[in-house]
């Protein structure tokens, strides 16, 4: 079944994916399979593979669902806001508090995993939410190529903190939101390299 399309989930997938959210928290996501999924949400594997035809399906459509909560709750606290470097900083800022705050999503960033940051960075899903979201602030029309580095700052913090939410709001008001609500089409062009050819100094 795929999840990367499909908004409509079913009672019997959320159970699934809720009781995933448990054993993600308690042991890490590394560290849990399918025969413990199955266990925990109470059905058998062939049941768990009807909704999600391996670890890395259920996976995804875990990872999506979160995204799409957290989207949602970033859009709503930044509602207000019209300068586009404080509106990005704010929902980056809220996004990382947000994720940090919930067991069931912070516990893809613990070290040693790297389900959170594959998945973050290569989903076309969270890539497409987020542009989405950056079309408000962004004065360019590039903002799929902007999501996705909007995405890899998140994802760098999470996995990599700074020392304090303040650092991390300082650094992000300073570099990437004017960035990402630049446009660069305006930019002038980069100067032509050379073709190699010198001219030789008369000795």
């Amino acid at each position: 079944m795929s999840w990367l399309g499909d908004t409509r989930i079913s009672v019997a997938a959320e159970k699934i994916l809720d009781a995933a959210a448990e054993l993600f928290v308690r042991d890490g996501v590394a560290a849990v399979g399918m025969n413990e999924i199955a266990r925990a949400a109470g059905c058998s594997r062939a049941t768990l593979y009807r909704y999600f035809e391996n670890r890395e399906a259920l996976h995804i459509a875990y990872v999506h669902r979160a995204a799409g909560v957290i989207t949602r709750q970033v859009t709503e606290h930044v509602a207000g806001i019209d300068d586009p470097t404080e509106l990005l900083t704010e929902a980056m800022v809220t996004a990382l508090r947000l994720v940090r705050a919930d067991p069931t999503l912070s516990a893809w960033f613990r070290p040693g995993e790297y389900f959170g940051g594959s998945l973050g960075l290569h989903s076309e899903v969270i890539n497409t939410m987020v542009a989405s979201f950056i079309k408000r602030a962004a004065t360019d029309s590039d903002t799929h190529t902007k999501a996705k580095w909007y995405v890899r700052v998140i994802v760098s913090l999470l996995a990599y903190p700074e020392d304090s939410p303040e650092d991390e709001r300082t650094l992000l008001t300073a570099f990437v939101a004017p960035a990402i609500s630049a446009d660069v089409s305006s930019r002038p062009a980069a100067p032509a390299q050379s073709d190699g050819s010198t001219t030789k100094r008369a000795h």
